[in-house]
């Protein structure tokens, strides 16, 4: 295989324009606390909008964060991607002022990315896990 070929990862100013450029993501306010190849680190804000009828935050929202932080891992090793499916396991309510989604690859292929990311809320200076997700990322080929 020619190297032209071989996986390589974005850069964190490609995930900090695709942040700027998506409303959703914009709005939500993800942040990138660490990025570099195979792991990734993200926070996003608790905020009433962001909460469900028990005031923990939305299921909705873990996913999102959870997704992304698989996403934006795979992408830190193959560079362009998509989700191609992912499994989520709520593990506890979501109480604090932050939630924290760390992403890691597990494997890494040509065409696939397998990952994986832990949600955790933050109240004060306790951390406490909410989720655990499984995810395929497919790299986009031109």
């Amino acid at each position: 295989m020619s190297n032209t070929t071989q996986p390589s990862g974005l850069p964190r100013e490609f995930l900090e324009r695709a942040i700027e450029q998506t409303p959703l993501v914009g709005w939500l306010g993800v942040k990138i606390a660490t990025f570099e190849p195979g792991i990734v680190v993200i926070e996003l804000p608790i905020r009433k909008e962001l909460l469900q009828h028990h005031g923990f935050a939305h299921g909705a929202v873990i996913g999102f964060l959870a997704d992304t932080a698989c996403a934006w891992v795979a992408a830190s090793v193959a560079g362009d991607v998509v989700t191609s499916e992912y499994k989520i396991n709520f593990l506890a309510p979501a109480v604090g002022e932050k939630l924290i989604a760390r992403g890691s690859v597990i494997k890494a292929s040509s065409r696939q990315v397998v990952c994986r990311a832990d949600v955790f809320a933050m109240k004060g200076n306790e951390e406490k896990i909410v989720a655990t997700a499984l995810a395929t990322i497919a790299r986009i080929i031109a």
